[in-house]
């Protein structure tokens, strides 16, 4: 079969798979196929047998065969010299037994300002990486301060429009965008696994909580009304108005989810945001971008910039139109900003470090608690500003209760995210894991007793960047794992003989994001509210973090709330009109 001819056949792919197989290029069954979907941005496909793989771009419809490093080291006998038709390749996912084919589909990997996808001024890109095998998904511009300042005129000219359309017409082009994410939410998951490496069924459940939020903030924004407060004498009316254009950085952990809570509020109450995603992870923010575009989105309502975070973030910073700007990410950038802030004094919400305790009481049941464990912290291999780091067990429990932990925590799957067998992905990059690894040497040294892990995890084929889940005993305040926030998959454990000695434990810290609590006391329950100086609790529940309530922290985990209608409060100011009848006068 020619080029042309299979250009002619291929037309239909959306059809199925199968058809791939009709053309005689793969003697698989078709069943072992994942049926694409219009819309997707890569498709991979499980393979066996190690046969030849096919490589093709929906736009063209060219098609090239490849070797796939299975041995086929040049193209078979009559595809001629079809192999730079594309430019990516087909990869073999080493120790998880199938082969990856990618589709490509129009997917952009250029910034958003003002409508249009642009690359950077310079011309300059940087590469996106996947964390488990090292190869290279994509290249996006590396921009700097003057394409962040060309992202704020277009949010500025685009905001009064925006504001002033019917709360219920962007409430609808919210929900429009939920649904697009929904119905894209399988490619939108394997982009995120491939650039930011957790298990694909965490990444499906972070399109489906992103998609909460807009659903969440479409519905709220039914709920900003005026007040009108009785005052003798006046007419009183407490007016909420957007506060204008809204800038946000995001980190690399949830890259769809952290963008998705800042984009849904701010867009619901008729505010035009500036947006950067984290280095490691923005593609998964630009795939967002694009189904907000074609969601109906106007230009310049969302505009979206990569590259030099230093350099974005000070050029919104120093702009005065600029009058709210959101951050997750660490305690020690949230105070460059609060610093860069002084001047033009923009509305911030800071959503930083986490160093969530977990307290079992000796009420609690042990197999319940390892569950809550289990779910709280592994989730994104421990990535999680929520997920409990310090583990303080009552005395009478401890042993059954980290016995109990270090199985099940040792049994835990390691590999690349797109193996279905696969619980921990990797750690997001090289300084991270040499982080969770001197906060073990460091407890080690200082006393703590390894039960279980305590090092890297080599999985063969991949990157070293994989660690064994851990538990440690014997912890004390002393160790930087019980002062500092690990991000990885790590569990100190500590004993506690009393309600009074370990609530002092918890909130022995700097930080106070979350915290979670093993209990049936309903007493003890009714009083945690006032007695653990956290902004979360999750009271025997893994996870209390859904769209729907307030998520942030106190102290050094920063302050202001995303979700509910509290989130969209933060993108609203409030106006006084205070009005005396002149006829009464």
């Amino acid at each position: 079969m020619d080029v042309r001819s299979l250009d002619e056949t291929v037309k239909g792919l959306d059809g199925g798979i199968e058809l791939l197989f009709k053309l005689g290029l793969f003697l698989v069954p078709p069943a072992l196929g994942e049926r694409p979907h219009s819309g997707l941005n890569r498709l991979h496909v499980r393979l066996e047998f190690g046969v030849e793989s096919l490589e093709f771009l929906r736009e063209s419809t060219k098609f090239c065969r490849i070797g796939d490093g299975l041995g086929h080291d040049r193209p078979p006998e009559g595809f001629g010299k079809y192999r730079e038709c594309t430019g990516k390749e087909v990869v073999t996912l080493p120790g998880t037994g199938f082969s990856t084919l990618e589709k490509e589909v129009k997917m952009t990997e250029n910034n958003l300002i003002n409508g249009q996808w642009v690359g950077s001024d310079s011309g300059a890109t940087f590469e996106v990486h996947d964390p488990a095998t090292g190869r290279v998904v994509g290249r996006v511009p590396d921009a700097g301060a003057a394409e962040a300042r060309r992202a704020v005129d277009a949010a500025w000219n685009a905001s009064s429009a925006w504001a002033g359309r019917p709360a219920i017409e962007r409430a609808q082009m919210l929900q429009a965008l939920s649904a697009r994410l929904a119905e894209d939410r399988e490619d939108l998951a394997r982009l995120l696994t491939d650039e930011q490496g957790k298990p694909l069924a965490e990444a499906r459940a972070e399109i489906d909580y992103a998609r909460s939020f807009f659903e969440v903030s479409a519905q709220a924004s039914a709920l900003i009304r005026d007040e009108t407060p009785s005052v003798p004498g006046k007419k009183i009316r407490v007016h909420r108005r957007p506060i204008g254009v809204a800038a946000a950085i995001t980190p690399w952990n949830f890259p769809i989810a952290m963008l998705a809570k800042k984009m849904a509020p701010a867009m619901a109450v008729g505010c035009t945001q500036v947006l950067k995603p984290a280095e490691q992870t923005p593609l998964s923010a630009i795939a967002l971008l694009e189904r907000a575009v074609a969601s109906g989105v106007p230009a310049g309502v969302v505009n979206l910039v990569t590259g030099d975070p230093a350099a974005i973030g000070a050029a919104w910073l120093e702009d005065s139109r600029v009058r709210k700007f959101s951050f997750t990410g660490s305690t020690e950038v949230g105070r460059i900003l609060m610093r860069g802030a002084a001047t033009n004094l923009p509305r911030l919400s800071l959503e930083l470090g986490g160093h969530a305790p977990m307290i079992v009481f000796e009420d609690a049941a042990v197999d319940r608690a390892v569950e809550i464990a289990m779910a709280a912290k592994f989730r994104n291999g421990g990535q999680t500003c929520i997920c409990p780091n310090r583990f303080l067990i009552h005395r009478s429990l401890h042993d059954d209760f980290v016995s109990k932990l270090a199985n099940r925590s040792a049994a835990l799957t390691s590999g690349h995210g797109h193996d279905p067998e696969v619980v921990l992905g990797p750690m997001i990059d090289d300084a991270a894991i040499e982080k969770v690894e001197a906060h073990v040497a460091d407890a080690v040294e200082k006393g703590a007793t390894v039960v279980t892990g305590g090092r890297r995890r080599r999985v063969e084929g991949f990157q070293d960047r994989f660690f064994e889940p851990t538990v440690l005993t014997g912890c004390t305040s002393h160790m930087r794992c019980w002062r500092e926030e690990t991000f990885g998959p790590v569990c100190p454990v500590r004993i506690f003989d009393d309600q009074a000695e370990a609530l002092a434990l918890a909130n022995d810290s700097d930080f106070g994001l979350a915290s979670y609590v093993v209990t049936n006391d309903e007493e003890r329950i009714r009083r945690l509210g006032d007695e653990l100086r956290t902004g979360i609790i999750g009271v025997n529940d893994p996870g209390p973090a859904v769209a729907g309530v307030p998520f942030g922290g106190v102290k050094h985990s920063g302050f202001g709330r995303e979700g509910g209608r509290w989130g969209l409060e933060e993108y609203l100011e409030l106006v006084t009109v205070s009005a005396i009848d002149p006829a009464s006068r």
